[in-house]
Formats: structure tokens, sequence, C-alpha cells
């Protein structure tokens, strides 16, 4: 193929586009730390439109936008005022209807965030609630409840919030409200019908703005059993997933994701999602996959794995296994805005038997001490664990900066955070997602390094510089030249969504071939993996005298397979 005939093929919409998600590059942006058009610190929508070359010559087919809705910014914008609107900071309607055709006419598809469990304190619907008072119509749309205790002044229960403290809040007249996250954040009753049918229009809302997909923040937990008495914190560690937990991944949300996917198939093309499921079992997970509801489940699996091969192995196994059972394609991810960035985990040492996600939390908990830290060998390894995943069949999603291979920013001074976890002391993720929300660095000088024309809304290390777009354009060996090669030949490669295990004879080779020839071959280990003759096949990475060395991936393919 051609680059004009790849070209061609990238902003074709018409061909096989029911099936555009099953093998997509799909790159998440998280709005506010992106790119920053009208320099009040803050990435906005316009900044998008204005780096919608960049995406397209990094070679992806879709971006993921995380929440740019009207909201206090609580969570990050996941603690949404108004579904259907744009933050006046991010823009306007219309600056997104630019942003949606600009991405279009590169033949890159926009999928957007929808957070269904909770909303603003803020929503227009919380705050008739706080007015309406005891028993209104307008308190039956959250789940408010008296308080225990003689004068009802202590939680109805003893949960806990994921971001610390009491999972309840109490209002002025004295009734307390469920939130599973921040207090800000209220949790909606999915048994109200009005509750459900507002998302039916949220989600056509957007779609009649050609939007292709939706990104469903925590599906597993919408619908909740609160029936009385109400179990305590020890009773609900005590009761199994199984579809009848009253808080989480009940068997009953299916009934409103089969109620979303009659809205989806309205479309044509049907619009697409993805449900963020923290849930037990890949079966569990499955459920969440079908073709009747959302159609693709995220796989986090290697987010919580060392580098090593029989981990990977096993997450690869397991979640092809999965996806041929739903008629599904998997999703593979490594870094997103809520975990710390893949080249950092990959360059600690486990701490006290603790791995991926928690290995990294621990070490931004811990201040970042550079001692820690092997930054080259993170790199050389994401560097790997990212050619890896790209060679498989599924999906894979990537987060904004990790093609320029951003280590997690930890020196973020307390008085400059923003993480509702952090205030609140959870364990949930300590200090992690600030480091990894950082403005994107643009240029190597200048304000906010080319994010915006004044500072960034987090602060950025000046070791930001090493990595700048314009830094690492001009650099034929960095990481982003890595990203955007891979991504091309990816596209020419891209074959059936099978693949064959390789024998290698050793336990820290990985080797897989798929369908039509081409193969992957990853070193965990520290010796190199010698190729013989078949290093003439080498089409990216880089070979020592044949051999690939350790902590390194590279891809392999018959003569005439890339033109």
């Amino acid at each position: 193929m051609t680059d004009a005939t790849l070209t061609e093929t990238r902003n074709d919409h018409s061909d096989d586009t029911a099936a555009w998600w099953r093998q997509a590059i799909v790159y998440q942006i998280y709005p506010r730390s992106f790119a920053d058009a009208n320099g009040d610190g803050l990435g906005d929508i316009p900044g998008i439109v204005s780096r919608a070359d960049y995406l397209a010559e990094l070679g992806i087919d879709a971006v993921w936008l995380s929440p740019f809705y009207p909201s206090a910014l609580a969570d990050g914008g996941y603690d949404v005022a108004d579904y259907r609107d744009v933050d006046p900071r991010l823009g306007t309607l219309a600056d997104f209807d630019e942003m949606v055709a600009a991405l279009h006419e590169r033949g890159i598809r926009v999928v957007v965030d929808i957070v269904p469990n909770h909303s603003s304190d803020l929503h227009e619907w919380f705050q008739e609630a706080l007015a309406a008072g005891r028993g209104s119509a307008a308190r039956e749309r959250y789940i408010f409840r008296e308080g225990a205790g003689p004068d009802g002044d202590e939680p109805p229960t003893d949960w806990t919030a994921a971001f610390g403290g009491s999972a309840w809040e109490r209002v002025e007249d004295g009734q307390w409200y469920l939130h599973s996250f921040a207090p800000e954040q209220p949790d909606l009753n999915w048994d109200h019908p009005e509750v459900r049918e507002d998302f039916l229009k949220t989600l056509r809302f957007w779609s009649d703005r050609g939007v292709d997909g939706f990104r469903i923040d925590v599906a597993h937990m919408l619908t909740k059993d609160l029936s009385e008495p109400l179990p305590s914190t020890v009773e609900l560690d005590a009761m199994p997933h199984d579809g009848n937990h009253p808080l989480h991944d009940r068997d009953d949300v299916h009934e409103i994701y089969a109620e979303w996917r009659r809205v989806f198939n309205e479309y044509d093309p049907p619009r697409t999602a993805v449900a963020e499921a923290w849930v037990s079992t890949p079966e569990r997970r499955a459920r969440y996959a079908s073709a009747e509801g959302l159609g693709q489940a995220f796989n986090f699996d290697l987010l919580v794995a060392d580098f090593d091969a029989e981990q990977f192995r096993t997450v690869i196994t397991d979640n092809l296994a999965q996806a041929r059972i739903t008629g599904s394609s998997t999703t593979w991810v490594l870094s997103n805005h809520d975990v710390t960035r893949h080249a950092t985990r990959y360059g600690l040492a486990p701490l006290n038997g603790r791995t991926g996600v928690k290995q990294g939390v621990e070490w931004v908990r811990d201040g970042g001490p550079a001692d820690q830290l092997d930054r080259e060998g993170g790199l050389r390894r994401a560097h790997a664990a990212t050619l890896l995943l790209l060679g498989l069949p599924g999906s894979t999603y990537l987060y904004q900066g990790e093609e320029l291979g951003l280590q997690e920013v930890a020196e973020i001074a307390p008085e400059q955070r923003q993480d509702p976890s952090f205030f609140r002391g959870a364990d949930f993720d300590g200090l992690g997602r600030d480091g990894c929300r950082v403005p994107l660095p643009w240029t190597a000088s200048g304000a906010s390094f080319g994010f915006g024309a004044g500072d960034a809304h987090l602060p950025q290390p000046e070791w930001f510089a090493e990595y700048a777009v314009d830094v690492e354009e001009a650099d034929p060996s960095s990481t982003l030249a890595l990203y955007r090669e891979a991504l091309r030949l990816r596209r020419l490669l891209q074959t059936e969504e099978s693949l064959e295990w390789v024998e290698t004879g050793r336990a820290d080779v990985l080797r897989f071939a798929r369908p039509n020839g081409w193969q992957i071959v990853t070193n965990f280990g520290s010796e190199p993996f010698d190729l013989g003759a078949e290093a003439d096949d080498l089409v990216l990475g880089t070979l020592v005298d044949g051999a690939v060395p350790g902590d390194s991936t590279v891809w392999l393919a018959p003569q005439g397979l890339v033109a």
C-alpha cells in the first residue's frame, strides 16, 4: 500500500464504518491539559482544534475526550453540572462542532465521556432537590436518607467514599445524600424514570452533533438496591459480587445499557460505547461488552501488572479468550488520567510487594524520590510494552503525552494539587492523579512550554523541556517518532483479530504471529535474543548483531508485506 492509498483509507468513513472501533487506536485527551488557546491556563476545545494536524500526523483513529462539560472541577470535570453543554472556560457548542468537523475531516472519530453515576451538586436537579426539601419529588432523582442516631445526626451507614471520608453528606434540613466519590458528586437514582430518560436525551444530543461513541464512567455502579435496613461496610464486604450486590455490578444495570444500545443503533453507523467497569471476573466484565449492551469494556489488567513476560502472556491470553466469547474486541491500555504513567511505573522496583498502579502511587506519595526511579530504563520498557500492545488484535487506548515518553510529575506542592482524594486522605490513589494530568509541553521554551500564553493550571517541571513536541519532532530517535512510525506500520500490517504464540525457548521472551505473517518479539529479560536469519524481516525496532536486546520489542514482517 502506498502512502497515498493509506491517506485515502484514513479519510474514508464509508469503508467498514460500523466496525471501525474493533482494532482502533484511540487517543485520550484530558481537555484541560492538552492545549490552551486563550491563555487562561486551562486547556480548551479551540486548543484541540489547533492541534488537529498533530493528531492526524500521529496516526490515530479516534480521540476520547474526558469531560468538557460545565463543572466546578471538584473532580477534574467528572462533577458534571450540565450534560448537554460545554464549560464556558473551555469553549462553546459551536467550538465543539468545529472540533468534530476538524477531526472528521482528518479521518479521526470522536468519543466523549459520559458520567452517569453522579452529577455535580451544582446540577439544576440537585439544586432543586435542596430547595424542595424532605419528601419532595425532586429528591427522588438522587439518594436521600434520614440519618442514624437519636437526632439523625449520624450518617445512615458507615460506608466510605472512594475519595475518602463518609459516603454520606448532610444537607441543611438534616437529611443525608449518598456520594460514592466526592461530596460534590451526589449519586443519581437510576430507579427514577426521569433519570433514565434524561440520559437517553443526552446520548442523542451528542450523537446528533456527530459524536461517534461514548466512554461510560464507572459503568458498573449505576443501579443500587438500597432497601432497608442498609448493610454495614463489613456486611457489604462479605457479599459476593454475583450480580446481586447492593452497590456494584448488579445484573439490572444491563437493562439500562440494552436501552442505550437501542439508541446507539438508531444511527448509521451505530454509535459505539466502551464501559469503564471494575468488576470481579472476566465473565462479569463480558456482559458490558455484549452486542446487546455497550459493545466493549475496558481491560485494565496491564495497569496492575509488572513488566513481566508471564504476566503479560496471561493477561493477553485471558482477554483474547474473553473477547471471543462476547464477540467483542478487547481493549489495551497502559496509561490514563487515573494512574501513574507507565514510563514511570516501569522504572520503579517493586515496593513491599506492591506492583503496577500501587507501586507508582507509593512512589508519588513518597515525593517521587529520584534515586528510586530509573527514568531511562522505565522509558525503554514503556517503548517495549507499547510496541507489544500495538501488535495485538483489539483496540489500543493511548493517553496524551505517552507518545512523548512523559514521566509522572511528582513535584507538585500541596497547595497546587487538585485531586480530591489528596484533600480527603483517601487510599484510592494518594497523590497519583495530578501527576499524570500536568499540561503537555509543545515547545521547549516559552510560557508553559507552548501549552498556552500564560501559566498552566498545574505546574510543569523544568525537565518537561526535554519532552516537548518541537524537540521530539526534530529527533528521528524520539519517542514521538517511534509512535508515529508504529502507528503508520500498524495500519499497513493490520489483519484478522487473532494471534498464535510462537515458542521462544525462554520464559522472558514473548513472541506471537498474526495471520498475515506479521510477528512481534518482546524481550522482557536482560540477555539478547538471537533471531538468526529472521533478522532480515525487521520492520520496526532495533536489533544488535541480529538479536533483540533486553527490555525491547521488534516487529518482523515477510518481504513485500510492507510497501
